[in-house]
Parts: C-alpha cells; sequence; structure tokens
C-alpha cells in the first residue's frame, strides 16, 4: 500500500526536484507531473524547463523571440514550445 503525503509535502517534492533538473530523466519527469496532477498543485512557470513533447529537461536547446513569443526548440526532439512574451 503506498503511503500518503500531504498536500504541503508533496510541494516541497516538486520544488525539491526543479532545482536539480538537469541531473533528471524524462521517466522522472512525467513521475512529479502526475505527482503534481494527483494532487492538484500547479507547476506553474517550471513547465518551462522541460520539453512538453519528450519530457527532457532543456540541456542542448535554442531559443528565438519572433513577434512577440519566445520560441524554444528542444535539442532532443526538434519540439518547438511556443509562449507569449511578457
Amino acid at each position: 500500500m503506498k503511503k500518503k503525503i500531504s498536500k504541503t509535502e508533496a510541494q516541497k517534492q516538486i520544488e525539491e526536484f526543479f532545482s536539480k533538473i538537469q541531473e533528471k530523466t524524462p521517466k522522472e519527469v512525467k513521475k512529479i507531473k502526475r505527482l503534481a496532477m494527483a494532487y492538484n498543485l500547479k507547476i506553474g512557470e517550471k513547465r518551462k524547463m522541460f520539453c512538453k513533447k519528450c519530457l527532457a529537461p532543456y540541456n542542448d536547446f535554442s531559443i528565438r523571440i519572433k513577434k512577440g513569443r519566445i520560441i524554444t526548440t528542444c535539442g532532443n526532439c526538434g519540439y518547438k514550445s511556443r509562449w507569449k512574451v511578457k
């Protein structure tokens, strides 16, 4: 049986995870996303630290700013993520 943790403990685990994201694998990113969904926690700006498609942390990537948008191209799979410039 799995041990149930509180929402604040889950938030602490997520914060700790994203402080060392460069050493993580896509499998670990998927696991932490599921933890956030299970406790209804928002990842917020941290979701821009990994690729939406392959879930690999951005290590080798390119950034372009074009027409009020930031376009990030993943070095692993080539997927382009687009966000509005604030």
